[in-house]
């Protein structure tokens, strides 16, 4: 009998073990560790966040999916990789911590024979003074984050309805965030539920962010087919965001939030200042802090991971300027170069490189989108890991399955305001996500497969997606057949 243990169970990590117990035979076992007592399907908790969806809607509980299943179930954090097992013993653990009600900090050593490190990100507040909901700004990273800043919304419409005029700001709290996607869903969604309940007249909402120009998201932009026309996604973000009303600050690295106020410094070094009614930013994100120590006990925290906490895989880490900057630095197995049984997946895995051009302030803070790792590409990866560990535990020397994310499209469905009969979504694909100028020299990208539309439609596959995505991750009857 053979053990998979997977740390983690966002969308990585629950895909992975979901094709793993698929594809193995019932005498190998499955493990899902994970802090959490419940799967949060992420990309709705925007919905949440403006009241439009309950947090129930989102969220649901994994312990009996994973019973129903034969996929043993660890209601714990990760501490500590011993990938060289201990003393004379070679056999592989890692150490867990118990979150369980009544058994929390109690520790375990789990042995494995392959492990995948899934923990997704720590959501990393602290890299701003201020910023978050135990400081002055709110948050949809989680489904309580989002209950909780639906609340204060709806405090904020009760003052505009008597006569207040109050100011939005929307954005990244840090210069070296990423997921600009979800603060852009946010704020348009926030804007349609404004005027929706006819207090839109006395908003202003302000979008903040780190990216260099609107509709960077992480990716150093993208060109559009678009009406016929090849189109930068800085002109159709900024369209989007003129047609609404919204004022945009972009080049920007917040330093400190404060009650009713941000502090920030622009990427030519000019403090700023800017009062605020309501503040949703995202944090920065870093990896959860997973140690490793080698068979005597020595520190190897280095060896496995990078500077930042997230893993190192099959990249190419070596220092380069931008302008040497390669799609083949990517990784595709996400196979831990010093331990064959050790894997990365989602947004645990170091990236080689940001995609965005890196900037700097006069004061050395970073003005650069992080590389955006969330969702399809997320699920992807966690679907190739799985497959190349289940074909290694049948006798394959090395991983057979790969997703790069320099020869792997996504497809996004952005939603700009849920109304069955007046919403619209952006709908988005882009080929490849990480940009390749060998093979694309134009644009990077192939436009056949890289366009951009927004509409009602969009509206509508993104309320599908959500109930498909759902039932996958529910692992219903047909579960397997709905695509990443």
């Amino acid at each position: 009998m053979s053990r998979v243990v997977v740390l983690g169970a966002g969308v990585s990590g629950h895909t992975a073990a979901a094709f793993l117990r698929k594809w193995l035979p019932s005498s190998d076992q499955v493990t899902v560790v994970s802090p959490s007592p419940d799967y949060n399907w992420i990309p709705s908790n925007i919905w949440v966040g403006v009241g439009l969806m309950r947090r129930e809607k989102v969220v649901f509980p994994l312990a009996p999916v994973y019973q129903r299943h034969g996929i043993e179930f660890k209601l714990a954090r990760a501490a500590v990789i011993h990938p060289e097992g201990r003393g004379e013993h070679p056999q592989p653990f890692v150490t867990i911590e118990s979150t369980a009600p009544g058994d929390a900090g109690r520790e375990e050593d789990l042995p494995y024979d392959f492990l995948i490190n899934a923990t997704g990100p720590k959501l990393n507040f602290g890299a701003t003074e201020g910023l978050g909901p135990a400081g002055h700004s709110l948050s949809v990273c989680t489904s309580d984050h989002a209950a909780e800043t639906a609340r204060h919304l709806d405090e904020m419409v009760e003052r505009m309805r008597r006569g207040e005029r109050t100011r939005f700001l929307v954005g990244t709290g840090h210069g070296a965030c990423t997921c600009e996607g979800a603060a852009f869903e946010y704020i348009v969604n926030l804007e349609f539920e404004l005027r929706a309940r006819k207090v839109r007249d006395r908003a202003e909402i302000v979008w903040i962010s780190n990216e260099y120009e609107l509709g960077d998201f992480g990716m150093g932009g993208m060109h559009i087919r678009y009406g016929g026309y090849i189109t930068p996604s800085k002109i159709f973000t900024e369209s989007l965001f003129a047609e609404r009303g919204l004022r945009w600050i972009t080049r920007a690295h917040v330093r400190k939030v404060e009650p009713g106020r941000v502090w920030y410094e622009m990427l030519d070094g000019e403090p700023r200042e800017l009062p605020f009614d309501f503040a949703m930013l995202l944090p920065p994100f870093s990896g959860v802090g997973l140690k490793a120590e080698d068979r005597h006990g020595a520190d190897i925290t280095s060896t496995l991971f990078a500077p930042s906490g997230f893993m190192k895989v099959d990249a190419d880490y070596a220092p380069k300027p931008y302008e040497a900057w390669s799609a083949r630095d990517w990784p595709s197995t996400y196979q831990s170069p010093a331990y064959r049984t050790l894997f990365a997946a989602g947004i645990a895995f170091a990236p080689p490189h940001q995609i965005s051009k890196p900037r700097q302030t006069k004061s050395g803070a970073p003005v650069a989108p992080a590389p955006p790792r969330t969702g399809m590409p997320s699920a992807m990866i966690g679907k190739a890991v799985a497959r190349s560990i289940t074909d290694m535990l049948r006798g394959a020397p090395e991983p057979t399955h790969t997703a790069s994310m320099a020869t792997m499209g996504a497809a996004c469905v952005a939603s700009a305001g849920a109304n069955p009969f007046t919403g619209t979504a952006a709908s988005m694909t882009v080929f490849p996500i990480v940009p390749d100028f060998e093979r694309y020299p134009d644009y990077g990208r192939d436009l056949d497969y890289t366009f951009g539309e927004i509409g009602l439609a969009g509206h509508w596959i993104k309320i599908v997606l959500h109930h498909l995505f759902l039932h996958k991750a529910r692992m219903r009857p047909g579960w397997s057949l709905i695509p990443e």
